[in-house]
């Protein structure tokens, strides 16, 4: 199958592309490289330098290409930049994901793979974990913005037959998370580990979330190839961990003795996360695979091994 993956320079974009590489695909990547690097992209795949707000290059590529499956990756994703400026995370996670789906429908793709969210959507949780039936009360603009994209998703599906999957996502980690922003907690402490600075730990650090590894996440976008197509699904653990035993386990693998240090929390964070994934093993026979002291300990070495190559 001929396949885009949108935002693929990006950091699970780029792992999905090389698994879809890997099982022989062809791939083409779209990303305009704001957040996503260039070298996270496949040399066997073709790479267009395009941002999914610019309707016109979209459509000429979609044409020329004339792609199967569409895996949406692309996004404003961080939630405290999404309050600063809604109208921008609007612009590119609600109307830029509509350009994707007017331009697969104009071309025949057969299939869209959308990158929701878990938490970020269902709010402050009345149920621990939430199902994919929990209500949906989004506190940030980035909630909204991929509320409504789903919305759209499934306006397409059954209008123009669109066979559509909506993996909402828990909290993603792993080797290529980007450690510079204010989210992705594992990469912000494991680079601050690896170059000898103190991480800050927001408030408590009694916060919890579900982290699943990149690499269970990626095989979830593989088995829906052939499988849940029109399905709405929680890619996660089912498990909650705190940010203090995240920390812990980090410290411990650096080998370094350091003691957490504690800021303010931030306002309007959530205090307990964690997606119950029962539907996705039932639909896709998805579970994932990988522990977090194991995934913790990979992504470390990863940042590790960044570092030397920088030095």
């Amino acid at each position: 199958m001929k396949i885009l993956v949108a935002g693929g320079a990006g950091f699970i974009g780029s792992h999905v592309q090389d698994a879809y590489l890997a099982l022989g695909h062809e791939v083409v990547v779209i990303d305009n490289l704001y957040t996503g690097r260039k070298d996270f992209v496949n040399r066997d795949c073709r790479f267009y330098e395009v941002d999914i707000r610019d309707a016109e290059s979209i459509v000429e590529i979609f044409e020329r290409e004339r792609f199967d499956v569409v895996n949406h990756h692309a996004a404003q994703m961080d939630v405290r930049a999404s309050v600063a400026d809604p109208v921008f995370d609007a612009d590119v996670n609600i109307l830029g994901g509509l350009n994707l789906l007017q331009a697969s429908v104009k071309t025949g793709v057969k299939q869209f793979i959308f990158a929701s969210t878990g938490g970020a959507i269902y709010g402050e949780q009345d149920t621990f974990p939430a199902d994919e039936n929990h209500l949906l009360r989004p506190v940030s603009p980035y909630g909204v913005s991929k509320l409504s994209l789903e919305k759209y998703i499934d306006f397409y599906a059954k209008t123009y037959g669109l066979r559509c999957f909506i993996a909402r996502y828990a909290n993603i980690y792993g080797p290529r998370q980007n450690p510079d922003g204010e989210a992705g907690v594992v990469a912000i402490f494991s680079r601050r580990l690896v170059s000898g600075e103190m991480p800050t730990i927001n408030g408590d650090g009694k916060q919890t979330r579900d982290f699943v590894y990149v690499a269970d996440v990626v095989e979830a976008n593989v088995v829906v190839l052939d499988h849940g197509e029109n399905s709405v699904l929680n890619i996660g653990t089912g498990r909650e961990t705190d940010i203090n035993r995240i920390f812990s386990i980090l410290a411990t693998t650096s080998g370094k003795s350091v003691e957490p240090h504690h800021g303010p929390a931030k306002k309007g964070e959530q205090r307990r996360s964690v997606l119950d994934n029962r539907r996705a093993k039932k639909i896709l026979g998805w579970v994932p695979s990988t522990d977090i002291r194991e995934g913790l300990e990979k992504t470390y070495a990863y940042f590790s091994m960044e570092e030397e190559t920088i030095r």
